[in-house]
């Protein structure tokens, strides 16, 4: 069954000023692309309303100062929590009811098991494992020997924690990732790469959320870490003995290779690429696609392949966008300069003519 909701009343639900009819009726709450007659959207820029002029939206939030025209609005100091919450009021979450252990879960007995813990069908729990209060196990998940996982931390369906790896409070693990797995190091004897140690583990700080079919390598002799606060996206590479620190952002494909730290709020763009035993410094933003190959000091933003100061790198990208014309320019100038050439050699020849006959006169007298 929809709801729906008079604009007075969402003004009071979010605490904002309302600027329009307070009667009008909304039935949903939608991006601006998406909203339809009977939706509130949100802008939270003034470059937002041009596109909102476009759409058929009944109403917009807008942070507080901001005055669209042409349609109602309500004004708040957070756009983006206000919109959260009518989202969640037009299409809450289904909810989940704590199940506690599925019978039709494979627990060790030697596990430990805080307050309220669920673990669904399917889940594989092994020996001596340790799980916090509050926290959810789904379908297919798979816990090895040893692991201690806090409170209030989710497990998403088949995601893959190895032996003693440690996961902090309020962490959310999504589908697919796999943490410890064996780190990508070989020794080459008599013409086999061998494995080498793999007797580290994964240490995971608290509320980190770890993206889906992402992988966290286990450490060679001790731990791989990642700090507390750090959010990493889907499809995310970190190997092993690297130390990520506290409140990076790291995008969708971005590889950081063995051995690599990272100081606190970094920020890794898509698919950035990160050689082995590279430091990348405090509040240090890379752009996308960017190659690091070095050390990257603190506080400096990035770009390209070798990543580089932005003002610098955006520099050379200027120059190399004007190498047509300046090719083009070369060109002209080398056949200006071959004209010249020729003009001094023909010059030069119709001097060594005239000048002949004056000394075989000379010779003559």
């Amino acid at each position: 069954m929809s709801k729906e909701l008079k604009l007075g009343e969402i003004a009071r639900l979010v605490g904002g000023r309302l600027v329009g009819d307070p009667a009008l009726c909304v039935k949903g709450a939608a991006i601006i692309r998406d909203a339809t007659s009977d939706d509130i959207t949100l802008a939270d820029r003034a470059t937002l309303f041009d596109e909102l002029s476009a759409s058929s939206a009944a109403a917009v939030i807008v942070p507080d100062g901001l005055q669209p025209s042409g349609i109602a609005y309500i004004q708040v100091r957070d756009v983006r929590a206000a919109f959260a919450e009518l989202v969640m009021l037009f299409r809450p979450h289904t909810l989940r009811e704590a199940q506690g252990i599925s019978p039709f879960a494979r627990i060790e007995s030697s596990t430990v098991l805080g307050e309220n813990v669920n673990i669904h069908a399917g889940a594989t729990v092994g020996a001596d494992v340790v799980i916090g209060d509050g926290s959810t196990i789904h379908a297919g998940a798979v816990i090895l020997a040893g692991c201690r996982i806090g409170r209030n931390v989710t497990i998403f369906p088949n995601a893959v924690l190895y032996e003693n790896t440690i996961v902090g409070d309020r962490c959310r693990v999504h589908a697919g990732a796999v943490i410890g797995a064996f780190g990508f190091g070989y020794e080459t004897k008599d013409g086999q790469h061998l494995l080498s140690a793999q007797l580290g583990y994964v240490e995971i700080g608290d509320d980190v959320d770890i993206g889906a079919c992402t992988t966290i390598d286990r450490g060679t002799y001790g731990a791989t870490i990642v700090g507390s606060g750090t959010k990493i996206d889907n499809q995310v590479m970190i190997g092993h003995n690297c130390r990520i620190g506290k409140g990076n952002i790291i995008c969708s494909q971005v590889g950081i290779a063995g051995s690599c730290t990272t100081g606190d709020y970094v920020v890794m763009a898509g698919q950035v690429g990160i050689r082995d035993h590279v430091h990348v410094g405090d509040r240090v933003n890379i752009g996308a696609k960017s190659g690091v190959g070095a050390d990257l000091a603190a506080g400096e933003t990035y770009l390209g392949v070798p990543a580089l100061p932005s003002r610098t790198q955006m520099q050379i990208m200027f120059t190399q966008q004007k190498l047509p014309a300046m090719r083009k320019e070369l060109k002209q100038l080398l056949r200006i300069v071959e004209q010249m050439q020729l003009r001094n050699e023909d010059g030069g020849s119709q001097q060594g003519e005239t000048s002949v006959p004056g000394s075989v006169q000379s010779e003559a007298a």
